[in-house]
């Protein structure tokens, strides 16, 4: 072999080598990404299935989320659609619930620069609207949701804010270590992260368990309610 064409040979191979760590970076914010996940009773049975999903736009990102679970005599079906700038503050949030025999739409319109929110419900008709005085890039509920795994993914914690749901709820983070837990039946080491929110009709905690990737995808969520702690465990 003549050598003096070895370092032409390997560099190939070191570019390679050098450039995967960026072709591991899947997942938001990398790319687009969609997540399904089962939501289970304290028991582990089934009780329905939550979607995820992010995608580039224009203007930022564009995120979809739903929930749909089946109680006894009571049906659960919720959607959700956020629109965010690459900075992650709201632009919109579209959210469409129904409850049993209770159907709810209404659309929320972020205009940062003005400091408000105009929140109008589409259904029922008789609704009304309302404006809300806003922080520097308020976020939604979801889109908040995806700015705390940027964070986390660049070694921090979300800090304590406002996010919008309908109306204004404080939500805080507090990250309290790595945790083992079961996901898909496999041990697997988390990042575990305790969320505390409250607001006109919320105030209660929960944990997520956050995957050690680039992306901090959610593996698992736990909602203790009084019926017992309900998960949402990722489905590969």
């Amino acid at each position: 072999m003549n050598h003096s064409s070895f370092p032409f040979c390997i560099a190939p191979v070191l570019s390679l080598f050098f450039a995967a760590p960026l072709f591991a970076q899947t997942g938001f914010p990398f790319q687009d990404e969609s997540l399904r996940y089962s939501i289970n009773w304290p028991s582990g049975l089934s009780l329905g299935e939550a979607s995820f999903s992010a995608h580039h736009t224009a203007a930022g990102w564009s995120f979809d989320s739903t929930l749909s679970a089946g109680l006894p005599g009571f049906s659960i079906s919720d959607k959700y659609q956020s629109s965010a700038t690459a900075d992650l503050c709201s632009l919109s949030l579209e959210r469409t619930i129904s409850h049993g025999g209770k159907k709810t739409q209404e659309k929320t319109t972020f205009d940062q620069q003005k400091g408000t929110a105009h929140r109008v419900t589409v259904f029922p008709k008789d609704g009304g609207e309302s404006d809300l005085d806003i922080p520097t890039c308020a976020r939604d509920a979801v889109a908040f949701i995806y700015f705390a795994r940027r964070e986390m993914g660049q070694g921090r914690v979300a800090p304590a804010q406002k996010i919008y749901l309908g109306s204004a709820y404080s939500v805080r983070m507090d990250y309290t270590g790595a945790m083992t837990v079961p996901v898909a039946d496999k041990p697997t080491v988390t990042d575990h992260v305790l969320v505390y929110l409250k607001g006109p009709k919320a105030d209660f905690n929960f944990e997520i368990f956050f995957a050690r990737d680039a992306a901090r995808t959610p593996l698992l969520i736990r909602v203790p309610l009084a019926m017992g702690t309900f998960s949402m465990e990722l489905v590969r």
